[in-house]
C-alpha cells in the first residue's frame, strides 16, 4: 500500500508498492520497479561524492484517471486505469492474512510492464542530491535526508503490509549491504528499525 511521505517540496506525497504482487512502485504519478530503485541506490552507494546528479528512467502516467483509483480497485468495484487493470489481473485477497507484499513480484515484470504501457510514457528523471543542503530530489520532488531513508526503509520492510513472511527479496538485501558498507553523506545515520 502506498503511504503519504513527506516533501520539502510538495507537500505530502504517495509512495510505495500498490499491488502485492508486483514490485513496481509507484512516486505520485511515476512509477518504477523496486529492483530499479534498489540498483539506483546500489549505484549511489558507488558514485564519486562529485556525482550529484543521476537519471532514473520512469514511466509517467499524465491524467489522473489513468492512473486509476487505488481505493475503488482493492475494494472491486471501479477498475479504471492502470491500477485498475493491475487487480483485475492481481485482485486484492480475501483473506487478510494474505495482505503480504510477495518476494516474488519481481517475476511479473514483463506483465505489469506490458499494462503499463498503454497509460504512460517512458521518461528520463532528474535524481540530484546536494550535500550542503541535505537534500534529494527526486523528479523535481525534494527530500530531507530523513525524508529519503523513510522511502529506504519502506522498501526494505515492504510497505505497509511488509514483505510475506518477513522474507525480503535478493535485491532489497543487496540494496542494504551496499548502503550499511558505503561511506555516502545520504546514507549516514540510516536506521533500519524504524
Amino acid at each position: 500500500m502506498p503511504l503519504s511521505f513527506k516533501t520539502t517540496t510538495h507537500g505530502t506525497i504517495a509512495f510505495g508498492f500498490f499491488n502485492i504482487d508486483s514490485d513496481m512502485l509507484l512516486l505520485e504519478n511515476r512509477f518504477f520497479f523496486a529492483t530499479d530503485f534498489c540498483n539506483w541506490m546500489n549505484a549511489l552507494c558507488l558514485a564519486p561524492k562529485d556525482s550529484p546528479t543521476s537519471t532514473w528512467p520512469v514511466w509517467t502516467i499524465a491524467r489522473r484517471e489513468d492512473v486509476g483509483d487505488l481505493m475503488g480497485a482493492i475494494n472491486g468495484y471501479r477498475h479504471v486505469g492502470f491500477i485498475g487493470d493491475t487487480y483485475k489481473r492481481y485482485p486484492f485477497p480475501k483473506a487478510p492474512e494474505d495482505f503480504k507484499q510477495r518476494p516474488e513480484g519481481d517475476e511479473r515484470q514483463g506483465e505489469f510492464r506490458e499494462m503499463i504501457e498503454k497509460y504512460a510514457v517512458r521518461e528520463d528523471i532528474d535524481f540530484i542530491i546536494k550535500e550542503k543542503t541535505g537534500t534529494a530530489k527526486i523528479g523535481g520532488i525534494g527530500f530531507d535526508v530523513k525524508g529519503f531513508h523513510e522511502l529506504i526503509r519502506y522498501v526494505w520492510r515492504g510497505g505497509y503490509p511488509r514483505w510475506r513472511d518477513e522474507v525480503r527479496p535478493g535485491y532489497v538485501m543487496e540494496m542494504k549491504r551496499q548502503i550499511e558498507k558505503s561511506n555516502h553523506w545520504l546514507f549516514r545515520g540510516i536506521d533500519w528499525e524504524v
